[in-house]
């Protein structure tokens, strides 16, 4: 038998098609021969044997079942990550709670931005950002940076779209071992998507309330058996339900993947961005019962729409530019190389009017403003050792990794002047809150603040490069332990250069050369009673060194230059109930040490202080109760507090202070039930406890009610190529608080609104 093979490049190492084209038999003399003889001896019919043949069979095409390479996740539930550990591991078998937010779900809730992605995700909530940027909280710790695609670094203060990726994975606790610095309480790393041999061709447009208008594309087809390409675009202009807020963003991004044999893979592509919209601060704050400022709420949570400063003056804008290379290959010896680099170059400008006190009783608020500009160059390489071995009755897959990277950012900040007045009155306006009318054409001026230190400007250029080692081995003890292992080093090098506004209104020029070298372990054991069972404990730590935006902040001292240390512990179950169905809990404590405060003796000077605590219980549920019902949601329970007094007199953060934007409670689920192969409905419930805007000082704390909210969706697939949904949010019309900055800037949420979404492929 002849067995004609295919093409090297379809073989599986990377998890692609694999495909036989043709299957060719060929039966030579001997085997006839030797029919012919069995059949001499017992009827003597025959006598010759020795004439060659051959006979050749219709040639027929086998193709094995495989998933598909352009979409390699399917459902609510994904099983494994790369993410968690640099190498591909069973999500059940990651010491560390993790949620992921799959392709189908990101669909089906209509999902456009990062802080809608992850408002079903038990222990983490989005916050306001000042209306300029995604913001995160996980476990009580607020971040604007722990931002990460395909495992690198993506931290510049903005929004960011979605209309290049596969899928979102939240990683919750520290995580330095695996991406240095930052990602305290948690990180958000999202998986592009990718090209491959797998033919996509969709177009996705969808209408909505408030004159949103947006268009995405998504096409890719193989050029032959080693080249494969994919182009992704979006176009989107949208209203909003708030007054003069809108926005408008456009991206395209081309990936090639290039398979030269069965052992290598190549993925190179770039993406343009640009985001365009208005900085929104939301509504202020107004004395509670009793004109008591210690118990303040938002002001006039009704009037969803009414924006307190000036929309027309706070314009935002972001330019993404971004290039990716990625090089695997498996050598023959069992080590597994893989190299990835990524370069970024951002230019961000904002600038906002907004309201900068609660208001009074009589109905007054201030008003200030500013610009900030940021252009920031990250350049990235990454390079991961795999190696799989076995030393007696004992496994391990070992990693080796390291990361070389270097950034460097320059950013300005001005002051907003009102009515070309320079003093130090110019530097704010009064409005009463009973006049809808906004500031429109008062004069404002943006410049250098000379004259005190509201808002006061800066001009910082800083540099950091950083070198980060790695060693991690997954340990098999036996079919029921398991354990891993991780250190990391990263050295650290920030060189800064300043000029800042002092406190005391005083100009000063700062300049510091600061080298940290941080080491990140984490240990986790694992514990299988049951195959699809496993329980965890772990332990992890990360920091966080002051660098990027945190030297945006008042004048600091080499002391303050110690990083911020953030320190987890977590105990943990992972349950796939079937192949289609995971139940997650994760108890934990994290501490928060190191935190940077004001010098309760020196307002110009910061000072480190320990620090905070979150204790927790977090429930997740993904993936399918039945074929027809899909799920996604859970509970959170957190308790954050302050452990030590920050700050004195007025102004202090008092030991046992709630810790703000932490609601205790969280609870979330999403679900959609398939009456039939064409109708499928969707219900999903977000609800939240009582929470402080930020944490309460001795004198003064606003509170955001807690609430309750509905929201749906209709699918309906009218064939194979044309699907159409409609998505609805906040059924009851509920009138609330979503999040905020902190006590005087807060976003309402939005009232009952819908989005009608075609998605078609050809």
């Amino acid at each position: 038998m002849q067995f004609i093979t295919p093409p090297a490049s379809h073989k599986t190492k990377f998890g692609y098609q694999f495909k036989v084209s043709k299957l060719k038999f060929a039966i030579n003399t001997a085997l006839i021969s030797t029919s012919v003889m069995l059949m001499t001896n017992t009827t003597n019919a025959f006598a010759e044997t020795n004439k060659s043949a051959e006979i050749t069979l219709k040639e027929i095409d086998v193709v094995a079942p495989a998933l598909s390479d352009t979409k390699p996740v399917k459902g609510y539930n994904a099983k494994r990550s790369i993410t968690a550990t640099k190498t591909d591991t069973e999500l059940r078998d990651v010491p560390q709670a993790i949620s992921v937010v799959t392709q189908d779900q990101i669909q089906d809730q209509s999902v456009q931005s990062i802080s809608e992605a992850i408002r079903y995700v038990p222990g983490v909530t989005a916050i306001q950002g000042e209306g300029n940027r995604d913001a995160i909280v996980f476990r009580g710790n607020a971040t604007t940076g722990d931002f990460f695609v395909d495992g690198t670094r993506d931290d510049v203060q903005t929004y960011r779209d979605l209309y290049n990726i596969d899928r979102i994975e939240i990683l919750k606790g520290p995580s330095g071992m695996i991406f240095g610095r930052g990602g305290a309480g948690g990180v958000v790393n999202r998986v592009s998507k990718e090209a491959g041999w797998d033919p996509i061709s969709q177009i996705t447009a969808s209408y909505g309330a408030y004159d949103q208008k947006r268009i995405s594309a998504d096409f890719g087809r193989a050029i032959n058996d080693e080249i494969a390409f994919r182009i992704n675009t979006v176009y989107e202009n949208s209203g909003s339900y708030r007054d003069g807020v809108d926005l408008e963003r456009y991206g395209v991004t081309p990936t090639v993947t290039v398979r030269p044999d069965d052992k290598t893979k190549i993925t190179l592509g770039m993406e343009y961005f640009k985001d365009k919209r208005v900085t929104d601060r939301g509504i202020p704050s107004a004395n509670g019962a009793g004109n008591s400022v210690n118990n303040r709420r938002p002001y006039n949570i009704s009037d969803h729409s009414a924006f307190y400063g000036s929309s027309d003056l706070s314009p935002t804008e972001t330019e993404t530019v971004a290039f990716n290379a990625l090089f695997e290959h498996a050598f023959n010896n069992g080590i597994d190389v893989k190299n990835r680099t990524r370069y970024a170059h951002y230019n961000k400008f904002y600038q906002n009017v907004f309201a900068d006190s609660a208001v009074s009783n009589n109905g007054n608020f201030t008003v200030r403003g500013y610009l900030d500009t940021t252009e920031r160059e990250n350049l990235i390489n990454q390079t991961d050792l795999t190696y799989t071995a076995k030393w007696g009755s004992i496994e391990h897959k070992l990693l080796a990794g390291l990361e070389l990277s270097t950034q460097e950012t320059n950013n300005d900040r001005l002051a907003g002047f009102f009515n070309n007045n320079f003093t130090t009155s110019g530097t704010q306006v009064t409005l009463n809150a009973n006049d809808t009318t906004q500031i429109g054409n008062m004069p404002v001026s943006f410049r250098p603040n000379l004259v005190n230190s509201n808002n006061a400007f800066r001009d910082n250029k800083s540099t950091m490069d950083v070198v980060g080692l790695y060693l991690q081995d997954q340990i098999v003890l036996s079919p029921k332990w398991q354990a891993i292992i991780g250190l990391r080093h990263d050295s650290i090098k920030t060189d800064f250069d300043g000029v800042r506004r002092l406190g005391t209104g005083t100009t000063v020029s700062e300049s510091f050369k600061v080298t940290d070298n941080l080491l990140s372990p984490r240990a986790g054991l694992i514990y299988k009673p049951f195959e699809p069972v496993s329980l965890y404990a772990n332990y992890s730590l990360s920091y966080v060194p002051r660098a990027g935006e945190q030297l945006t902040s008042l004048t600091v001292t080499n002391q303050s230059f110690d990083p911020e240390k953030f320190i987890n512990y977590e105990v943990g179950a992972k349950w796939d109930v079937n192949s289609d169905l995971a139940l997650t809990a994760a108890i934990y404590k994290l501490e928060r040490q190191n935190v940077q405060i004001q010098d309760p003796n020196n307002s110009t000077l910061q000072v480190l202080v320990d620090g905070q605590e979150t204790k927790g219980v977090e429930l997740g549920l993904s993936g399918n109760i039945t074929n027809k019902w899909s799920v996604f949601g859970g509970y959170a329970y957190q308790d954050g507090e302050i452990t030590k007094q920050q700050g004195s007199g007025t102004g202090a953060i008092l030991k046992g202070s709630e810790l703000g934007q932490t609601p205790k409670h969280t609870f979330s689920l999403w679900n959609r039930y398939d009456f039939n192969e064409v109708w499928g409905a969707a219900i999903g419930v977000v609800s939240r406890s009582d929470m402080y805007a930020q944490s309460p000082t001795a004198t003064q704390s606003t509170t955001l009610a807690g609430y309750t909210r509905l929201d749906a969706a209709i699918f309906a697939k009218f064939n194979k190529n044309t699907r159409l949904q409609v998505n609805l949010e906040n059924l009851t019309n509920k009138e609330y608080a979503l999040y905020a900055h902190n006590n005087n800037n807060i976003t309402p949420g939005s009232p009952i609104t819908g989005r009608a979404t075609l998605i078609y492929d050809f």
